[in-house]
């Protein structure tokens, strides 16, 4: 004969039995079960929407592989301003994944605050579509992940601890914009810039459309209040039948693999066109007794896109009493 348990009941029998484990249902969450999600990661880095310093070769741009974890909150794989890992960092500026696995796999073992590790392969484009699956429980029903901008000096996309489970329930779906992090580790403004270690090391902070405010920086758009998102991320939970789990019905994201295509609508960020400073004056030439010319030039740093401001004139003349007249 099977004893029915009240969901009160269940509560409270989840927490004795993870006290007298040493351990504790994570706060919030009293589900009765395990949950299991797919996960798409859709990158949206265009250069329709990121037109400036778009990296179109050696690399062109493109998204690691993505790594997470299911976990509690005695766990953090990274916090807004807060410092990285050893792991977080090499992940962060190279792409070594093992550094950071092997802290992940160890604060599992150690403090038991980590369910299960998690990946999904890296995508060739800006545009496309990676997925993985992952599984959580009550105690560890919080999911964070990376995965590094390519190239960039330690910029990333990513979630840190977000919560799938809400009271006695899973959540059936989760959808997350996701915009750039800098690591705090290196010090470079644009995509291809070469390493320049951050001493001493910064906390990781958002990249915004006015911050780093600095012209040279590839995500400056002072025109813009915020960033467009530069990928998404969908968590949709996973049915359980007695032959296997099986995805809630999902509309068609119309994708091939991952690859994108181009009938995704993407947004069009301005981009001004930015000019040299002047040059110096030329020489003043002309006739004798007669007033002359000399002109300065100027030239374009970047080109404007997508209904940016035009450029302006590159060349200057004004007239002028001349040096070495004929």
């Amino acid at each position: 004969m099977q004893t029915y348990v009240a969901p009160t009941s269940w509560t409270l029998l989840l927490a004795t039995l993870g006290s007298a484990a040493g351990l504790s249902v994570e706060p919030g969450c009293t589900a009765r079960h395990l949950a299991r999600y797919s996960l798409t990661f859709t990158g949206k880095w265009s250069q329709t929407a990121f037109p400036k310093q778009y990296p179109l070769f050696r690399p062109p741009a493109q998204w690691s592989t993505l790594l997470g974890a299911t976990h509690s909150s005695d766990y953090s794989m990274w916090k807004k301003n807060e410092f990285v890992s050893n792991g977080l960092r090499d992940f962060a500026e190279r792409g070594e994944a093992w550094p950071l696995m092997k802290e992940i796999e160890g604060a599992g073992e150690q403090l038991q605050s980590v369910h299960g590790v998690f990946s999904a392969p890296a995508v060739p484009a800006g545009t496309g579509q990676t997925s993985a699956q992952l599984e959580a429980d009550p105690r560890h029903s919080l999911v964070s992940f990376v995965v590094r901008i390519v190239p960039s000096p330690d910029w990333f996309v990513g979630v840190d601890s977000l919560a799938l489970c809400e009271g006695a329930r899973w959540k059936d779906r989760v959808s997350v914009d996701l915009f750039p992090y800098d690591a705090g580790t290196d010090s470079g403004f644009t995509f291809s810039s070469p390493n320049f270690a951050t001493i001493p090391q910064g906390t990781v902070t958002e990249i915004t459309s006015s911050s780093p405010s600095h012209p040279a920086n590839s995500f400056y758009y002072p025109r813009l209040k915020s960033l467009p998102p530069m990928a998404t991320v969908s968590l949709v939970r996973l049915r359980h039948s007695p032959r296997a789990f099986v995805p809630l019905p999902t509309p068609d994201l119309t994708a091939r693999g991952n690859e994108i295509l181009d009938t995704l609508e993407a947004p069009e960020t301005p981009l001004d066109c930015e000019v040299s400073l002047w040059s110096s004056w030329g020489l003043c030439r002309g006739r004798c007794g007669k007033l002359g010319a000399k002109s300065r030039t100027r030239y374009v740093r970047v080109q404007p896109a997508n209904n940016g401001t035009p450029c302006p004139e590159l060349e200057e003349e004004v007239e002028c009493t001349p040096d070495n007249c004929v």
